[in-house]
C-alpha cells in the first residue's frame, strides 16, 4: 500500500530496551508477515486492536496552524513498546502496523507559505490526497473486525476515520470529539479544521458530540449553524470546569448517550489538555487526568469503533513526556474495552 511504512522486526528490537524479571509490552505484540494484503492477513491474526501512526503536518499548515504534529508517532511507538506487559496491559492483543507516512508531501510544505493564498490551496489539496490513504487502511481494518488505533497528524484525519469506518460498516457512524474546537468550519478544501463538517455533509457522519468546546473559539455563525442541527450536540469547557453549572461525570454520559446508540468513532484532540504540546497548545484545558478518564469512560463501550489522538505536536525536549501521555491513553483505551 502506497505511503505505509511497515513497522518491522528489526526496528522493535532496535525499540526494545529488556531487563532482566520484566516482560515489556513490545516482546508481545504481533507485527505483520508481510503487507500485500492486510485486511486478508487481519482476519486470521489473533488481536483485537491494530495501531498505526500518522506522520503528516499538512493538515494543520492548511489551517494555518503551528506543524509538528508528525512527530507524535515516532514519541509514541518508543515508549509505548517499553511499556511493562502486564495482565492489565493486554500486549498480546495488539498489532503494530506501522504508519502512513507522507514524505513526498512534507517535503513540498517546506516550499510553501502561509500567507499566500494559492499555497494554502496548494495544501489543501494535499490533504485530500492523504483523507485517500487513511480512509482505505482504516476501511480494512474495520472491515476485518479489529479497531484501529491511530496517532498522530492532525485533525484533518478524523474524516478519513470516519469514512473508513463507515465504508466498511455500510452506514453512517458518529462521532465523539474532546476538543478545545468544533472543527465543523466550512467546506472551503481539507484541513484540520473541517473534517467532520466534510464527513458529515458527505454523510458519512451522523451524531456528533464535541466535548469541553473553549467558548472564545466558536465564531457566532458556526454557533448558529450546530444549534439549528439536532444530530449535533456540545459542551463548553467553561460550563463545566470554570462556571460549574455542568458536571464532568454527567456529560460524559451525555456524550456517550448521544453517540452509542450506534458504532462511534473517540477522537482525542490534544488541543483540549492544558499545557500539552500540541498544534494550538493553551493555558487552560481539561487535565490529563481528566483526559484519562474520558478515554476510559467512552472507551468502555460495546459500539467504540476506532481511537484517534492527534494534534500532538513534540519536540525534541517534550517528546518522552507526550509519548507517556499518548501511550497512557492508548493502555487506558485497551483496559477500558477489554472490560466489557
Amino acid at each position: 500500500m502506497e505511503h505505509l511504512k511497515p513497522f518491522t522486526s528489526l526496528e522493535l528490537s532496535i525499540i526494545l530496551k529488556k531487563r532482566p524479571k520484566e516482560t515489556k509490552f513490545g516482546e508481545h505484540i504481533m507485527l505483520f508477515p508481510d503487507f500485500d494484503n492486510i485486511y486478508e492477513q487481519l482476519t486470521k491474526m489473533d488481536v483485537t486492536y491494530v495501531v498505526f501512526g500518522i506522520k503528516e503536518d499538512v493538515g494543520v499548515f492548511a489551517n494555518y496552524g503551528n506543524t509538528g504534529t508528525s512527530n507524535a508517532w515516532e514519541a509514541t511507538i518508543k515508549v509505548l513498546l517499553n511499556t511493562q506487559s502486564n495482565a492489565s496491559t493486554h500486549a498480546k492483543k495488539v498489532a503494530i502496523l506501522g504508519c502512513l507516512e507522507f514524505e513526498k508531501y512534507q517535503n513540498k510544505l517546506e516550499k510553501l507559505d502561509q500567507s499566500k493564498k494559492k499555497d494554502i490551496h496548494k495544501s489543501r489539496k494535499l490533504v485530500s490526497k492523504i483523507d485517500e490513504s487513511i480512509s482505505f487502511l482504516v476501511s480494512q481494518i474495520v472491515s476485518a473486525g479489529k479497531t484501529p488505533i491511530v496517532i498522530g497528524g492532525g485533525h484533518n484525519n478524523a474524516y478519513g476515520n470516519i469514512k473508513g469506518a463507515s465504508l466498511a460498516l455500510k452506514k453512517p457512524i458518529n462521532a465523539v470529539n474532546f476538543d478545545a474546537h468544533h472543527d465543523f468550519r466550512a467546506e472551503e478544501g481539507r484541513h484540520s479544521g473541517n473534517g467532520f463538517s466534510y464527513a458529515f455533509a458527505e454523510g458519512f457522519l451522523k451524531n456528533y458530540f464535541i466535548f469541553g468546546l473553549h467558548e472564545n473559539y466558536i465564531s457566532e455563525q458556526i454557533f448558529n449553524t450546530i444549534n439549528k442541527l439536532k444530530s449535533i450536540k456540545y459542551n463548553s469547557f467553561e460550563a463545566i470546569v470554570v462556571r460549574k453549572e455542568l458536571k464532568f461525570k454527567s456529560e460524559m454520559n451525555h456524550a456517550l448517550n448521544h453517540v452509542s446508540n450506534s458504532n462511534f468513532g473517540l477522537e482525542i484532540d490534544f488541543d483540549a489538555i492544558i499545557n500539552t504540546p500540541s498544534s494550538a497548545m493553551s493555558p487552560t484545558g481539561f487535565s490529563v487526568n481528566q483526559a484519562r478518564q474520558f478515554v476510559h469512560h467512552l472507551g468502555s463501550h460495546k459500539n467504540v469503533s476506532y481511537l484517534h489522538i492527534c494534534e500532538a505536536a513534540p519536540t525534541p525536549e517534550t517528546e518522552t513526556q507526550v509519548g507517556k501521555l499518548i501511550s497512557f491513553l492508548i493502555t487506558d483505551f485497551i483496559r477500558a474495552h477489554e472490560s466489557l
